[in-house]
């Protein structure tokens, strides 16, 4: 190949990234403002703490829904209409978990962002796939996670100057709209039944293009059951679920300091504001984390010096009670989390012999049904005893998240 014929394909992939780095990047704000919301909302809307752990629950649903009926869409519809739709429905939650007066309308928001915001994830590692997808991914998460550390410094900023802080949540809509917008005049891609192996076809004016070569191939459908494994072969089923288990302890362990971290804060004796400002401690470590991307060492998997840093920083939220300490304790925590689900996810899409497209929403299942249950399993702990004490609860998860990612030779996890 020439580099006049490489050209193309290169400034596409850049494009690829830039585009899922903006819509990341803005749903990254939401997800970072919602644990800083989490206090606001409850003062604002009368509400105990505790119940605003359905905020985390509603943006599961949403996550779950797609996954379901996300491989099912990208037979019909070409991937920009994808991220469009998402975007636009993902700003539209964004707005509602700002300026929602009830807490049934805050729920409909974050199950709105759930909802576009996994339509965007589930089209983001299928846009980015290939040899280099962990790196790729990595870098695209750090954008959206440096994008994440502005969210909680804007609503404490904006709570201490008098209006409610969760209204720096509609900083979000712009980009999102925009991205749909601009994403909605690309040329449509191959529908998604388009196989790898599909010769190239001819677009308008005569130019021949690729098929987009990560979607929806000839690979049976992503399941559990006797007829799937009789034709696929029981080992690709344990690597299937291992990666899915994989990817639900990353996001769990990822989701309890992003929806708690603020709460704990406020623990500490400090003012809501105040310990929404310092909630940018866990983004800024998670941004760090993404921006120095997957530590390797000997061949040993990167989640071991990533999951160690994560449990230090997790003791340090958990053992002391002074401030200080605590948001020391989330920057570490955030650099040892941030490389975690971009390692797992990159590796569970990659298992080979499936629909990278299927695959994908396997990790969307794997992030819902962590979002889930996590952090409304460290609210159950936190009643039962007190939060920094349920703290603790993300160490099991990072030690099995360590047996799964010993080395093998039977299997491609890194």
């Amino acid at each position: 190949m020439t580099a006049a014929t490489e050209a193309p394909v290169d400034s596409g992939a850049r494009g690829d990234e830039v585009r899922i780095g903006i819509a990341l990047s803005a749903m990254g704000f939401v997800l970072a403002g919602l644990g800083a919301c989490v206090a606001i909302l409850a003062r604002d809307l009368d509400e105990p703490p505790g119940r605003l752990a359905l905020l985390s629950s509603g943006f599961a649903v949403g996550l779950l829904v797609v996954a379901l009926i996300g491989p099912r869409l990208l037979r019909s519809w070409s991937i920009p209409t994808a991220m469009a739709f998402g975007s636009v429905v993902c700003a539209f939650g964004a707005v509602l978990i700002a300026v929602a007066p009830v807490y049934a309308g805050v729920i409909a928001g974050t199950l709105c962002v759930g909802l576009g915001g996994a339509m965007l994830t589930l089209v983001a590692p299928l846009m980015l796939n290939g040899p280099t997808a962990a790196v790729r991914l990595s870098r695209v998460n750090a954008v959206a996670s440096g994008t994440g550390i502005l969210a909680p410094l804007a609503i404490g900023a904006l709570d201490g100057l008098g209006p409610s802080g969760r209204l720096a949540m509609l900083a979000a809509a712009p980009p999102l709209v925009l991205l749909a917008v601009l994403t909605r005049r690309l040329r449509p891609v191959r529908p998604a039944a388009v196989r790898r192996t599909d010769p190239p076809f001819r677009q308008a004016g005569g130019r021949e293009e690729q098929p987009v070569a990560v979607l929806i191939d000839s690979a049976p459908a992503v399941g559990l059951g006797r007829k799937w494994r009789g034709r696929v072969g029981r080992q690709v089923v344990m690597d299937v679920g291992i990666g899915w288990l994989r990817v639900v302890l990353s996001v769990s362990v990822e989701f309890c300091f992003v929806v708690w971290a603020v709460a704990r804060l406020v623990a500490t004796g400090l003012p809501t504001a105040t310990a929404a400002l310092l909630g940018s401690a866990f983004p800024i470590g998670m941004a760090a984390g993404r921006a120095i991307g997957p530590i390797r060492w000997r061949g040993w998997s990167p989640v071991l010096p990533s999951g160690a840093f994560a449990a230090c920083g997790t003791l340090m939220v958990s053992l002391f009670d002074t401030p200080a300490i605590v948001a020391l304790g989330l920057v570490v925590a955030g650099l040892g989390v941030a490389p975690l689900y971009p390692v797992t996810l990159a590796a569970l899409v990659a298992t080979p012999g499936l629909s990278s497209a299927r695959l994908s929403a396997v990790g969307a299942l794997a992030s819902g049904t962590a979002i889930l249950l996590a952090p409304a399993i460290l609210a159950v702990l936190a009643r039962a005893v007190d939060l920094r004490t349920a703290y603790l609860v993300t160490l099991p998860m990072i030690a099995i998240l360590f047996l799964l990612s010993r080395r093998s030779g039977r299997t491609a996890f890194v």
